[in-house]
């Protein structure tokens, strides 16, 4: 999974989920920068800054497979392997960390998705664990909502999270084709979506974003495609 995130000013942060990389690269929002040989690519993008390294100390990675920034541009990358959230500021300076295997509260098992509202509590997709968990901006254990179902409220493989200007949270349901929207507590108030490659249909949707207008965009992994809905759920 790759999973980005963007920045006031146009500058995007990218976590390149996958193990030979482990880094996150900042570049700016004309294109993504080749890490790999430190090139500029040809559509002019610039490279800014690369952090991290294989491994679990402290500002490593193993899968880094989420990434998000907080109002005052601190940087959180869901750590998948090591099963921890790390926070970093914008230059990549470590600050914090937390969690660890297990299923208990602040426990992670393959986190995935990270978000973080105007408030700065940041939301983590704890993909096989089958829950959402809310915490501080410094890792304290808030709420959870979570059980492996097709019931409202419930998942099978949470792997994105996407908080919109009012709070309301957005999960991508990998398993079972759909989105779901709850309050910022973990209410439920909508879903759509179901099996399929038809308008409104997905499979195995991951990544979730909304824009500050509201509209939801899915990445639709195996129909190979972005769906855009609006806030009454109809594709646009």
């Amino acid at each position: 999974m790759i999973s980005f995130a963007i920045i006031a000013g146009g500058i995007v942060l990218i976590a390149l989920g996958i193990i030979t990389l482990n880094l996150a690269a900042k570049v700016s929002q004309s294109g993504v920068q080749n890490s790999l040989d430190n090139q500029t690519s040809q559509s002019g993008s610039m490279f800014v800054k690369a952090w991290g390294s294989k491994g679990s100390d402290e500002g490593q990675f193993l899968e880094p497979a989420g990434v998000s920034l907080d109002s005052s541009g601190n940087v959180y990358v869901s750590d998948f392997s090591n099963n921890r959230i790390q926070k970093f500021t914008s230059n990549g300076t470590f600050i914090t960390k937390w969690g660890s295997s297990g299923s208990g509260e602040g426990q992670f098992n393959g986190p995935t998705g990270v978000a973080v509202d105007s408030a700065g509590n940041v939301y983590v997709a704890d993909m096989s664990n089958y829950r959402i968990q809310k915490f501080t901006s410094d890792g304290k254990f808030i709420t959870e909502w979570k059980n492996p179902d097709i019931r409202n409220g419930e998942f099978y493989g949470a792997v994105g999270v996407a908080v919109d200007s009012s709070g309301n949270v957005y999960v991508s349901d990998f398993v079972n084709n759909q989105i779901q929207k709850f309050t910022n507590n973990g209410t439920f108030i909508t879903k759509w979506g179901s099996s399929g490659s038809g308008e409104g249909q997905f499979d195995r949707p991951e990544n979730v974003a909304v824009d500050s207008s509201g509209n939801v965009y899915v990445g639709d992994t195996s129909n190979n495609r972005i769906q855009v809905f609006r806030q009454d759920d109809r594709i646009r």
